[in-house]
């Protein structure tokens, strides 16, 4: 058991002065993120449709789900009230603007989800307990997900609830909004001239590969652990590398243990709270030295949670 220190209560949760210094949300830099985050789908589809090359196509595709990846981080941030200090623009341009682009709503409904999320991890109200329970898996079981993934299965069972309650008034609405959402980002494509490229560089790419990117990075969170109150029990801890910064958990969500210690963080700060937690002795052993080797543990018998 951890007993605590100077900066840190024995859950985990900074104290005092640090904790004050974590909670600074940085506006002006956040904003530029968004901006950034942003353009960078439309550069991937400028630059694929001037080079008209069939490498120009693939290595656009290829690079879509980590856009897309990226947009749903900042979205979770503004989930958590995060991305910006004041509410109406955190809602505005995380919740609403971001979360159409994401494939969802513009609404709180994920929002709302995963809070319940962190309070209790793995209980009754976990919207995501079928992504990441029941592990470790088979190998063969594991290949059975990564190709639904892949060939779009699992986005077909994402998207098709939204079409089956058309005749509640609720689920008509968010539909609605839905369908909203994508028109703007299809009315973007055809306003470049380039409507076909919306299903092949921005549906295609989220219903195949961004969902299996979404579902590894989803298990290397929390596959494999147990409800407790110990943070520990409920998420991993692995070793960042540059790659997989870049690639699967931008925005220092791959911090993810720092971020349910306390998860008022912004993740800006979450390296400086995971570096704590390192220093003061509340992770321990619990590192994974890498992602692959979690995956590894995952898809084998072996016990992953403590």
């Amino acid at each position: 058991p951890f007993a605590g220190s100077d900066r840190l209560h024995p859950d985990g949760r900074p104290r005092g002065a640090f904790r004050d210094s974590l909670r600074t949300v940085p506006d002006a830099r956040n904003a530029l993120t968004v901006v950034g985050s942003v353009l960078f789908p439309v550069a991937v589809v400028v630059a694929a449709a001037t080079a008209a090359h069939p490498v120009s196509w693939v290595a656009a595709f290829l690079l879509m789900p980590i856009a897309q990846n990226r947009l749903f981080i900042l979205h979770h941030e503004a989930a958590h009230r995060l991305l910006f200090s004041g509410r109406r623009i955190n809602d505005l341009v995380g919740i609403n603007l971001i979360g159409w682009l994401t494939f969802g709503t513009g609404g709180h409904g994920y929002r709302i989800g995963h809070i319940h999320h962190h309070r209790d991890e793995f209980g009754p109200k976990e919207p995501d307990f079928g992504l990441y329970a029941r592990y470790p898996i088979t190998t063969a079981s594991m290949r059975r997900k990564h190709r639904r993934d892949l060939t779009g299965v699992s986005a077909f069972r994402i998207v098709r609830p939204r079409f089956q309650r058309l005749g509640e008034t609720r689920h008509r609405r968010l539909t609605y909004w839905f369908l909203a959402g994508q028109a703007l980002v299809l009315a973007a494509f055809w306003g470049a001239g380039h409507p076909w490229l919306y299903l092949l560089l921005w549906v295609l790419p989220w219903a195949t590969l961004y969902q299996g990117l979404n579902r590894i990075r989803a298990i290397a969170e929390h596959g494999g652990m147990t409800r407790s109150a110990d943070r520990r029990r409920t998420t991993h801890h692995v070793h960042q590398s540059l790659v997989a910064r870049l690639v699967m958990v931008p925005f220092s969500v791959g911090y993810h243990l720092a971020h349910h210690a306390d998860m008022t963080v912004p993740y800006r700060n979450l390296p400086r709270l995971h570096d704590a937690l390192l220093d003061d002795g509340y992770v321990g052993d619990l590192e994974w030295p890498t992602y692959r080797s979690l995956w590894k543990a995952l898809r084998s018998a072996e016990t992953v949670a403590a």
